[in-house]
C-alpha cells in the first residue's frame, strides 16, 4: 500500500513538473484541438508553415513529397508550396546559412522538423499544445529589440510571424509576488502591467500588507475583433497539428499497429494459459 501511494505521488509530481517545464515554469499551456487525422487541417497547416515559418526555420528531416501522405499531389505541392528552384523530392531547407543567421539574429533559428516532439513532456502537455499556446501569446512590447514579447517564452528572440493574421491585441497582466525590502524582509506586492496594441506599457505596483495567499500570475489578451481572433486560433491549431504530424508522420500507423499487437498478445496469453494447463494436467 505504501509503495502504491509513493508511485501515485511520483506520477502526480511528474505531471505537475511536466506542465511547468513545458510552459517555461510560468504560463499554463492550453490544449490544442486534435486535428492530427484531419487532412484538410494538415494541408492548411502545411501551407501556413511554408508561407510563414519556412523563411527562417528549416525542416531538414522532411521532404516535400512526404506531404503526399496528407493528401497533396505532386502538382499541388509544386504550384502551392514550392516558390524557388526546389524539387518535390528535396528536403525543406532554407537559403539562410547558420553563419548568416547568427550574424543577423544573434542565434540561428531552430530547425522545426521535430519541434513538437522536443517540446512534449512525459505524461504532460504535448508539443502541439506548446506550439499552439506559444503562437497565440505574442504581444507588443516596445522594450524588446524585436518589438514583441511572449507569455510562454518571455523575452523570446523572434517577432510574431502571424501578426497580420491575428490583428492588434492588448495585454492585461497581473502578478502577485514577493519582493525583497530593506533588511532582507519579504513583502507581497501586486503588479499590474497593461500593454496597448502598440506595445507601450502602463505598469503599477502596490504592496499587499495583509496578503496570505499564494503567488498569482494572470494574463489576458484582448482584441476588438473576436471573430478575427477565432479564425486566427483555428489557423494556429492547423499549423500546430501539422508540426505534430511532421515530427512523427507514422504516429497513426504506430498506434494502430500497437492495438493489433496488444490484441495478438492477449490472444496468445489465452492460448499459452490453456496450453500450460493441458501440459501440467497429468504431471500433477
Amino acid at each position: 500500500m505504501i509503495m502504491i501511494k509513493k508511485l501515485l505521488g511520483a506520477i502526480a509530481l511528474s505531471l505537475t513538473c511536466g506542465a511547468a517545464l513545458a510552459a517555461g515554469g510560468g504560463y499554463k499551456l492550453e490544449s490544442a484541438p486534435n486535428r492530427i487525422n484531419d487532412m484538410a487541417a494538415l494541408q492548411n497547416g502545411a501551407k501556413l508553415f511554408v508561407n510563414y515559418c519556412l523563411g527562417c526555420h528549416s525542416a531538414n528531416s522532411m521532404r516535400y513529397n512526404k506531404l503526399a501522405e496528407i493528401g497533396l499531389t505532386d502538382d499541388q505541392i509544386k504550384k502551392n508550396l514550392l516558390f524557388t528552384g526546389d524539387k518535390v523530392g528535396d528536403l525543406m531547407k532554407i537559403a539562410m546559412t547558420p553563419e548568416d543567421a547568427k550574424k543577423w539574429f544573434g542565434a540561428a533559428p531552430p530547425d522545426l522538423s521535430v519541434i513538437a516532439r522536443a517540446k512534449s513532456t512525459t505524461m504532460g502537455p504535448s508539443g502541439v499544445d506548446y506550439v499552439y499556446t506559444f503562437l497565440r501569446t505574442f504581444y507588443r512590447d516596445t522594450t524588446k529589440a524585436t518589438g514583441w514579447n511572449n507569455l510562454v517564452f518571455p523575452s523570446v528572440g523572434m517577432p510574431n510571424p502571424l501578426w497580420e493574421m491575428e490583428g492588434p491585441r492588448s495585454l492585461n497582466h497581473v502578478t502577485v509576488h514577493q519582493v525583497e525590502k530593506e533588511g532582507g524582509a519579504l513583502q507581497w506586492e501586486r503588479t499590474t502591467a497593461k500593454y496597448d496594441t502598440q506595445g507601450f506599457a502602463d505598469i503599477k505596483s502596490e504592496p499587499l500588507a495583509d496578503y496570505r495567499g499564494n503567488p498569482q500570475d494572470k494574463a489576458v489578451l484582448e482584441s476588438a475583433d473576436p471573430k478575427r481572433v477565432a479564425a486566427f486560433d483555428s489557423n494556429v491549431a492547423d499549423l500546430a497539428n501539422f508540426l505534430g504530424w511532421m515530427a512523427e508522420p507514422v504516429q497513426q500507423q504506430r498506434k494502430q499497429m500497437g492495438v493489433w499487437i496488444l490484441l495478438f498478445l492477449g490472444l496468445f496469453l489465452v492460448v499459452a494459459w490453456r496450453l500450460n494447463a493441458a501440459y501440467w494436467k497429468h504431471v500433477r
